[in-house]
């Protein structure tokens, strides 16, 4: 496909699109199977992963896997995570979006290429997903888990209005000496933390 046809065709997906945010410059829109070519150039860029080398993704499954997860939390819940693009182009800059997790809460997630980072696109996008988020299920906390070597993360998360609640050992991260962090809109139940723990 011919770039100026292929930035056509995300201009008029944008339009027809329901699932579509957009912000001053992108949109955030319903990941589908024509993004998962993308979506994996992302997740197996080793320069994307140097807080977490162990999240890199190894192969095309890993990434198919987790697009089916993102478009099952669309058709449970009404949001999920949504790819990010600048507004007419179709190049994907990365994901960010608000997932539900335990049904406790809704968790912020994002990935900028290291291309688009650096440029207040991840803090556009995740307020932009957390507005949205609150408006889908108001009653449930956003929230935002990250290592505590993240500062990039950390900064995002203080730069969308969230505050830290927890902080304490990263499950399932295979470096032992891992600072997980959580960060939240509001005051979380025991229930919640242990879900943002877990």
């Amino acid at each position: 496909m011919s770039e100026p046809f292929a930035t056509f065709v995300a201009m008029l997906a944008e339009v027809l699109n329901e699932n579509v945010v957009r912000t001053e410059r992108l949109t955030l829109s319903r990941p589908s199977w024509t993004d998962v070519d993308q979506v994996h150039a992302l997740m197996c860029d080793p320069s994307g992963w140097t807080h977490l080398p162990s999240g890199r993704h190894g192969d095309r499954a890993q990434t198919e896997q987790l697009v089916c997860a993102w478009l099952l939390g669309w058709d449970t819940y009404g949001l999920g995570v949504s790819v990010v693009r600048r507004r007419g182009s179709a190049e994907m800059l990365g994901y960010v979006g608000c997932s539900v997790r335990d049904d406790a809460l809704w968790n912020l997630g994002h990935r900028l290429s290291p291309s688009a980072q650096g440029q207040g696109f991840a803090v556009e996008a995740a307020a932009a997903a957390i507005a949205r988020a609150s408006e889908v299920r108001p009653t449930l906390p956003s929230v935002a888990v990250m290592l505590e070597h993240n500062h990039a993360s950390v900064g995002v998360a203080r730069a969308v209005g969230l505050t830290l609640v927890a902080r304490g050992g990263d499950a399932g991260n295979p470096d032992r000496d891992a600072v997980r962090l959580v960060y939240a809109d509001r005051a979380l139940t025991e229930r919640q933390r242990e879900a943002a723990m877990s």
